[in-house]
C-alpha cells in the first residue's frame, strides 16, 4: 500500500506553494472550550504544516508547543513566520521515526489537525499517540468527514473519514467529546 503520510507525498506539494485550510474563529472558539489553557504544559502537534495551529497553541493558548511534520518545506514555512519566542519545529514522520528524538517523552495535549484521514495504518498511529499522551491528556483531532461535501465530484466527497475511521478513533477512550463545523468534525479524547 502507498502512503500518503510521508514526506515523498508531501514534500513536492508544500514546495510548489500548495496550501491548506487555515484556523477559522469557530475552530479557535472549540479549542478554548475543549483544551482550555496550556499553563506552560507540552503540546505536540502532527503534521503542522505551516505552523498555524502550533503558534496558535503556543502564543494564545500558552503551551511550550513542538510542531512536527515530515516536509521540509512546511516546517521552512512554519519557522519564516516567527519571531521572537516560537513552537519548536521538527522534520518528523511520525508513523516511522524514532519518537525518542522528541524533545519531551509525554505531552499534556497532542493535535492532529486535517492529517488522521491520511494515515494508512491508523492504529498503529493512535498507538504512537497513546505513547506519547501524558496521564489526564487530550489528543485533538480535527478531520473532514467523508460526504459532507457540497461538491458533485466523487473524488472530493469521498475525503475524510468514513463511520469505521471515527469508530476506531473514539475507541477506548474513557472520555470522547465531538464538535461538527461544516465538514469537519473535532475530537477531544481522553484517556
Amino acid at each position: 500500500m502507498t502512503t500518503t503520510a510521508n514526506a515523498a507525498y508531501w514534500e513536492p506539494l508544500w514546495a510548489d506553494g500548495r496550501r491548506y485550510r487555515q484556523l477559522c474563529e469557530t475552530e479557535k472558539r472549540l479549542m478554548d472550550q475543549h483544551l482550555g489553557p496550556g499553563h506552560g504544559r507540552h503540546a505536540l502537534d502532527i503534521g503542522s504544516g505551516d505552523g498555524t495551529l502550533a503558534r496558535h497553541l503556543h502564543h494564545e493558548l500558552g503551551y511550550r508547543t513542538t510542531g512536527v511534520d515530515c516536509s521540509p518545506s512546511a516546517l521552512a514555512l512554519a519557522a519564516g513566520h516567527d519571531s521572537g519566542p516560537s513552537p519548536l519545529w521538527r522534520c518528523l514522520d511520525i508513523t516511522a521515526d524514532e519518537l525518542a528524538t522528541l524533545p519531551v517523552p509525554a505531552y499534556a495535549l497532542i493535535t492532529c489537525r486535517l492529517v488522521y484521514r491520511w494515515m494508512d495504518n491508523k492504529p498503529a498511529f493512535l498507538n504512537r499517540v497513546r505513547q506519547l499522551l501524558a496521564p489526564g491528556g487530550t489528543f485533538w483531532v480535527i478531520t473532514e468527514i467523508a460526504g459532507r461535501r457540497t461538491s458533485t465530484d466523487p473524488a472530493l466527497q469521498g475525503l475524510g473519514i468514513i463511520p469505521g475511521d471515527a469508530e476506531l478513533l473514539t475507541t477506548g477512550w474513557s472520555v470522547v467529546h465531538t464538535a461538527d463545523l461544516d465538514v469537519l468534525r473535532g475530537y477531544a479524547l481522553r484517556p
